[in-house]
């Protein structure tokens, strides 16, 4: 497994990759933002408006803090912290990578009300040659959402899921590669929503909706992880094996 951080967009993701194919595209923004009314969106790539200010970046490779940088790192494990400030909230977070599992957390934090169009989190910006999704509740098994992702006129800029899940899984025919994302913790105080919006031609680009239409209370201090996996298999049969690895997730 392979991640891309990019300086130019306030040190945040900027692709994905397994086994040396890139599962995602870097024509999109990652990482955590939020849209304010009257206003817009501040975060990651979204400079259009006001700058995310970073407060600190904290890189380890196998355990061990790096005090200089290369452009390449190699080794069993990656984690990597990082602070900013975005108007009154803190935002922290956290990517890991370990035993072949990409680790995401995402806390914020504020000491007043604010009032948001909506926060998210997680952007995974498959790429566009993904054809399918699959996606549901581990206490609803008969009840899971299956969505081919086409290139039609009708469904372009569509969104799919959008409900609260537990975890979803998307395949990617011209590698026979299928990446699972599995949602380990959000606040009790807001729905976090799951939604993959399908941009032809640009990608299949996974979010993590709250706060939508609603205030941010005052004193929260919220988090909300998500882990990633990948696995190979044809086409008839990728979705089985998705769901054995999205229980697997759960350890």
């Amino acid at each position: 497994m392979t991640i891309l951080l990019r300086q130019s967009t306030q040190w945040t993701p900027g692709r994905i990759d397994f086994r040396g194919t890139p599962m995602t595209t870097e024509r999109s923004a990652y990482g955590t933002v939020f849209s304010y009314p009257g206003i817009g969106f501040i975060g990651t790539a979204h400079l259009e408006n006001e700058p995310e200010e970073l407060q600190s970046l904290t890189f380890f490779l196998d355990g061990n803090e790096l005090n200089t940088l290369e452009a390449t790192l190699k080794g069993k494990s990656f984690r990597f912290e990082r602070e900013s400030k975005i108007r009154s909230f803190i935002l922290t977070n956290i990517i890991e990578i370990k035993n072949n599992r990409l680790y995401e957390m995402t806390t914020i934090k504020t000491i007043v009300e604010t009032p948001l169009n909506l926060v998210y989190h997680f952007m995974h910006a498959w790429t566009p040659s993904v054809s399918e999704l699959i996606a549901g509740n581990d206490d609803l098994p008969d009840d899971d959402i299956h969505q081919p992702l086409l290139d039609d006129e009708d469904v372009s800029r569509h969104f799919y899921i959008n409900r609260d899940i537990d975890w979803l899984s998307i395949y990617e025919p011209d590698s026979g590669q299928f990446a699972v994302s599995r949602i380990l913790e959000v606040p009790e105080e807001t729905e976090s929503i799951s939604t993959i919006w399908n941009v032809p031609n640009t990608y299949r680009k996974y979010y993590l909706r709250a706060f939508q239409n609603q205030s941010v209370p005052k004193d929260f201090n919220g988090t909300w992880k998500m882990v990633t996996a990948f696995g190979s298999e044809t086409p008839d049969n990728w979705q089985s094996a998705a769901k054995v690895l999205a229980k697997k997730l759960r350890d």
